[in-house]
């Protein structure tokens, strides 16, 4: 049986993706189990990826990208016992999810709870994650204080917004203009990233600042970021934005500055965030507290905001959208048609 995936053939700009049949199902090895792909997703971490500039990724192309995916176990491998075939899994792969089929660790698998619309469950997987982890595990913000969120309108920074509202967090976002009505419906106050001074900001409606700030940016943004925490406060880093779209800022540089901050004597420290790093470090914590989030997408106490749902064809225009930074929420990719 064939089956169809998309491949990087180079590093290099959307065009790199190609669609691809192999002609034979991968098979699952002792403690594996081939999931059929259901959902994946376009998130700007493919696309640093996609670009060659992914510090956890060392793979050469071509390989098949794909951060996150919910799926369908579809086989198992010998010893694996804990799934069953036909059940709803979740999982975040890294790279090889832009895939019909694949095979996964099942030890890595989170089962999906019932009902749940695979589109927003997989919208979970990293985005939510990633806000997750670094409010409660990384920040470690506590109930009524103040963030700022920088890319307050894109996937994590919705995630984090929601996230936010149940701490009862005073929250402050950076976006475009065209983004600012879904981030005061979040509970946030916004900040035009392109015609504001944020610093100014800030410190004009704070006094003092920040407990924390969630920097997807990079380059001279960290550094101004920086600058709106209180004392005490926290900078979590998580990503190089400009250094990655050739807009300023060099990833090692930013690396080296980060550490050397915390050296300052002024209360403040910062942090870097990246989730693959920290599953590695800490698995359990992946799994429980993807769990917690699928319990409060049940309770409907979160709601994903999927700004397209695509098929896996179109995963070039995905990836443009995603480049262009006008998307309000997350680009689902349709792998398969979800079982009845």
């Amino acid at each position: 049986m064939t089956y169809k995936r998309v491949v990087i053939t180079e590093f290099g700009g959307p065009e790199v993706l190609k669609m691809i049949e192999d002609t034979q199902l991968p098979e699952p090895k002792s403690g594996e189990v081939r999931v059929k792909v259901l959902v994946t997703s376009a998130a700007f971490t493919d696309v640093m990826i996609r670009k060659g500039k992914y510090p956890d990724v060392k793979e050469k192309p071509p390989f098949s990208p794909g951060y996150d995916m919910v799926g369908v176990v579809d086989k198992l491998g010998e010893g694996a016992t804990r799934l069953k075939v036909g059940q709803c899994v979740a999982d975040l792969t890294i790279t090889g999810a832009y895939s019909e089929y694949l095979c996964l660790p099942e030890s890595s698998l989170t089962p999906v709870p019932e009902g749940l619309d695979p589109a927003e469950a997989v919208s979970l997987v990293l985005s939510y994650v990633t806000a997750y982890q670094m409010l409660h595990r990384v920040s470690k913000v506590k109930r009524g204080q103040r963030i700022l969120v920088h890319g307050a309108g894109g996937a994590v920074g919705i995630a984090m917004l929601q996230l936010g509202k149940l701490l009862d967090l005073e929250m402050y976002g950076t976006a475009s203009k065209s983004k600012h009505e879904l981030i005061k419906q979040l509970g946030a106050t916004p900040i035009d990233y392109k015609s504001e001074d944020f610093v100014g900001r800030i410190h004009s409606r704070t006094g003092d600042g920040v407990n924390a700030v969630f920097d997807p940016i990079g380059g001279d943004n960290f550094k101004r970021s920086f600058r709106t925490l209180r004392r005490g406060g926290k900078l979590v880093a998580y990503g190089f934005y400009n250094a990655v779209l050739g807009k300023g800022g060099s990833i090692p540089l930013d690396f080296i500055r980060l550490q050397l901050w915390n050296f300052l004597p002024n209360g403040r420290s910062t942090a870097f965030y990246s989730i693959g790093a920290l599953r590695q470090k800490q698995p359990d914590w992946f799994v429980e507290d993807l769990t917690t989030l699928f319990d409060l997408l049940v309770q409907n106490k979160i709601k994903p905001i999927i700004a397209a749902r695509m098929p896996l064809a179109e995963v070039r225009r995905a990836h443009e959208l995603i480049e262009q930074a006008e998307v309000q929420g997350k680009i689902v990719l349709t792998v398969a048609e979800t079982p009845v």
